[in-house]
């Protein structure tokens, strides 16, 4: 039998570990140890209740809460849920949802467009179409509803007092987020995949309709899922804007609150919160199938 290779004999040499390894082993085995894994989770479940679900409990309580006066309902009734429902609170409810369908829709066009514009521009004219879809992001809501009413408040474009100009606002509020998941989407795509179906014979529409569109779809559902939520809850530039006739639901709530109802002013929210969640899974279960 032949002697075994000499790198067989050749001795096993422990790597040299250096102090700040061996200072930090101890803190990895603390943190990936089970007791402290269950304490983390904890902590967080703790924090998310505390911040998220305690609000909405209260909020759900006041919703049917006939007199408050201590640290729980005195008794309780349906007459504000009801009220929401079937009463005054009615109008504008429909008025949010039809808002948010619509300015959730054209936001996500140009967003998609912008995107798809800009993604063959040179870079510079890549960062100013960002710099220019995303600008919304970094104004407040307030002060976009006083430019839009200075700006559309004069000939020819005289919008003030419409219902338009709701809608207007919220479309240019939610646009951003829109623009910024289509162009994600688009970064993600497969390098060369529209090239290869040109080179097939397939027309620029037949890609944009046939690839381009329905890879982007996830994203774009994405998109409409945030924008609708964001235009449900907006009140900032929708104080500053509606007319009489197009109250929306969280400009309802304002009002109702600012006179006192809370109760009312609760079960409108709360309303608010189940028409926007509802419409939310649905935009989930039609991205996942």
């Amino acid at each position: 039998m032949s002697a075994p290779p000499a790198r067989w004999n050749t001795p096993i040499r422990p790597q040299p570990v250096g102090d700040a390894q061996v200072a930090d082993a101890p803190r990895a085995v603390l943190v990936y140890a089970a007791p402290t894994r269950f304490g983390l989770r904890l902590l967080a479940l703790g924090l998310a209740g505390w911040v998220f679900g305690l609000p909405l409990l209260l909020l759900g309580m006041a919703s049917v809460a006939g007199q408050w006066n201590g640290l729980l309902p005195s008794h309780l009734t349906l007459e504000h849920l009801r009220n929401a429902v079937w009463g005054d609170q009615t109008l504008p409810l429909w008025h949010s949802l039809a808002t948010g369908v619509l300015a959730t829709a054209f936001a996500v066009l140009l967003g998609a467009w912008g995107a798809l514009a800009a993604r063959q521009a040179p870079p510079g004219v890549q960062r100013l179409v960002d710099a220019l879809y995303l600008l919304p992001i970094a104004i407040p809501s307030v002060s976009i509803g006083l430019a839009l009413l200075v700006a559309f408040s004069h000939p020819p474009l005289l919008l003030n007092g419409t219902i338009a100009m709701v809608i207007l606002a919220h479309v240019v509020l939610v646009t951003a987020y829109a623009y910024a998941s289509a162009k994600a989407g688009l970064t993600r795509m497969p390098a060369g995949l529209e090239d290869m179906a040109g080179s097939l014979g397939a027309t620029p529409r037949l890609v944009l309709l046939r690839i381009t569109l329905p890879l982007l779809r996830p994203h774009l559902l994405a998109a409409a899922a945030l924008g609708f939520a964001l235009s449900m809850g907006e009140l900032g530039a929708t104080i500053m804007l509606y007319p009489p006739q197009w109250v929306t639901a969280p400009v309802d709530v304002f009002a109702l609150t600012d006179r006192g109802a809370v109760f009312s002013g609760a079960a409108v929210s709360v309303l608010l919160l189940a028409c926007t969640f509802g419409v939310l899974l649905l935009l989930n279960r039609a991205r996942r199938t």
